[in-house]
């Protein structure tokens, strides 16, 4: 999961990047996804060199996915959103949706796992 983490990331980073440069936006608010995605590099990372606290790093990166889920998709319907804002938010909802569902398979996994260990 700290790979999946890593590549979302990474991916939030260059979407930020791209829709700053394609709307030629002198707004930080553009950047916004770029931002989130740092953070889960960071989780990835941190998850990656720390293997003892990955549980609870992936489960925090889960957690932040949702907030992102609901927080783009909130704010693309309140408010309106078109062109390259739009694109963002909707970017961000894939990714971290795709990200969550993973992270939640991946949860899923362990403790059927960890269950079948115990009998």
């Amino acid at each position: 999961m700290a790979r999946n983490a890593i590549l979302a990331g990474a991916t939030l980073v260059i979407v930020g990047i791209v829709v700053t440069i394609a709307s030629d936006s002198e707004s930080v608010t553009s950047l916004i996804p770029a931002f989130v995605g740092a953070v889960f590099v960071g989780l990835g990372l941190l998850a990656r060199a720390k293997p003892d606290l990955n549980h609870h790093v992936m489960h925090a990166a889960a957690g932040l996915a949702l907030l992102g889920v609901l927080g783009s998709l909130g704010s693309a319907v309140g408010r309106g959103s078109v062109g390259w804002a739009l694109v963002a938010q909707l970017a961000t909802v894939v990714i971290l949706g795709g990200f969550l569902y993973r992270a939640v398979q991946s949860f899923r996994a362990a403790r059927l796992a960890r269950e079948a260990g115990a009998a």
